[in-house]
């Protein structure tokens, strides 16, 4: 596998200190895996397999868990997931689904950014997990990119290996530069959309998954939505920024207040009120989706049991990367797909507090109605310096807020429908 070249290191942040491993909920005192199977709970296997195949950018996102946040043990990992730790890891990934006789998996490439290590690497490591799992099981691989390296041959490698990647934009070209510019401060737009462009290309389409956007609440909400549906995206995921009661992310200083909610509902109202919708919008649908009964396997609303695990490219398994803004260490299982199984992971007690639910959630969350709707809100929201991650999201305003518009919203219309039904009036004229 050919070496990328190397890249000098970001500015070191001042981490924020480790807490005692014994002070942070949940420890094996709280889930012992053992006597919860005794009980009668059984773990989910994982299905989603996040491989940071890369640790270095080439951007510098002022709000980026990886380098500008408490976590800084990339650091120490190897700057490429090399090829005996890739083989090592489909070998894992085999055991897993051979164990567990699971019909599909996702792989997906991350970083950093998995594109700096270039096209010969990522073809290689596609036939690696093909060639060790395609006769067991089917892979759908997805890559998370900023997009600032595509070009004509690397579109054409992601439609011949089918993999699809999604790029990060934030909206507008003033918010992307803002927060995204490259390490030496350029702004990264123009070079972002370029690779946008080329990824909406016919010949290129069906390797474009959508676009994420971390939300800037000083932008205008809907200047974004417009600026992201010029690009034709199959699908958009706008994310909270990361923050806990103990950081409080950008606005949320008082805990109480809604103003990301207030960012996301004129973007949903117009959403929603456009028929057809130009595209998919993952927090809104899932909301609808589980609102109507159903499940979700959204990892940052709903109830349904996390079944992504993350591989660094030293073979470290971590829980979800992102608890990397939380504090240094806070994803590390003390595993390595070297010595442990995913089987072993599976007994991990972060692992278990992302598996069983309602039973990981705060009391105040128990007892709100919206719980089975809002999961209790994305793990690495719930942390506090006083209980851990035994917390209710410092989102909780703002999901409770967005959550009953939208339930109002297509309650009314379910009503309508149900009446127009019943008065064998044509469900156009409902």
């Amino acid at each position: 596998m050919a070496r990328p070249t190397d890249l000098p290191l970001p500015k070191l942040r001042d981490a924020a200190a480790t807490p005692p491993t014994s002070l942070v909920w949940p420890t094996a005192a709280h889930f012992d895996f053992d006597r919860l199977v005794e009980s009668g709970w059984s773990p989910h296997p994982f299905r989603l397999f996040l491989c940071k195949i890369h640790t270095r950018c080439n951007l510098n996102c002022d709000y980026c868990y990886v380098y500008n946040l408490a976590d800084q043990s990339w650091r120490a990992k190897p700057r490429v997931m090399e090829l005996p730790i890739v083989e090592r890891l489909a070998q894992r990934i085999r055991e897993h689904v051979e164990a567990h006789q699971l019909e599909k998996i996702h792989i997906i490439l991350h970083g950093g950014e998995p594109l700096l290590c270039g096209g010969d690497y990522i073809r290689q490591f596609v036939a690696t997990m093909r060639d060790a799992l395609s006769d067991l099981t089917e892979i759908a691989f997805l890559m998370q990119s900023n997009g600032t390296l595509l070009d004509e041959q690397m579109c054409r490698l992601l439609v011949e290996l089918n993999v699809r990647v999604g790029i990060s934009l934030d909206g507008t070209e003033a918010a992307n530069d803002l927060h995204r510019p490259y390490r030496d401060g350029r702004p990264s737009y123009s070079a972002v959309t370029r690779g946008i462009d080329l990824l909406n290309r016919p010949e290129h389409r069906r390797a474009y998954a959508g676009l994420l956007c971390v939300i800037d609440i000083d932008s205008d909400p809907l200047d974004t939505y417009h600026q992201l549906v010029s690009h034709d995206p199959p699908g958009i995921d706008f994310l909270f920024r990361l923050g806990d009661a103990s950081k409080p992310p950008p606005g949320k200083e008082d805990i109480g207040n809604t103003v990301y909610a207030d960012w996301l509902i004129p973007i949903f109202d117009l959403w929603y009120e456009t028929a057809p919708p130009p595209t998919q919008i993952r927090i809104f649908q899932e909301i609808i989706h589980l609102l109507m009964g159903g499940r979700t396997g959204f990892e940052s609303i709903g109830l349904n049991p996390v079944t992504l695990i993350t591989i660094d490219t030293g073979g470290e398994l971590e829980g979800v990367d992102s608890l990397k803004a939380v504090f240094d260490g806070a994803p590390a299982l003390a595993m390595n797909i070297m010595d442990e199984s995913f089987d072993d992971a599976l007994r991990h007690p972060s692992v278990i507090a992302r598996q069983i639910g309602v039973d990981a959630l705060h009391p105040t969350c128990r007892a709100c109605e919206l719980h089975t709707v809002c999961g209790g809100g994305y793990y690495p929201h719930r942390y506090s310096d006083e209980a851990g991650f035994l917390n209710p999201s410092v989102y909780c305003a703002d999901l409770m807020k967005l959550i009953n518009h939208i339930r109002a919203r297509v309650s009314l219309d379910v009503r309508a429908l149900a009446r127009a039904t019943a008065a064998g009036q044509p469900l156009e004229s409902a």
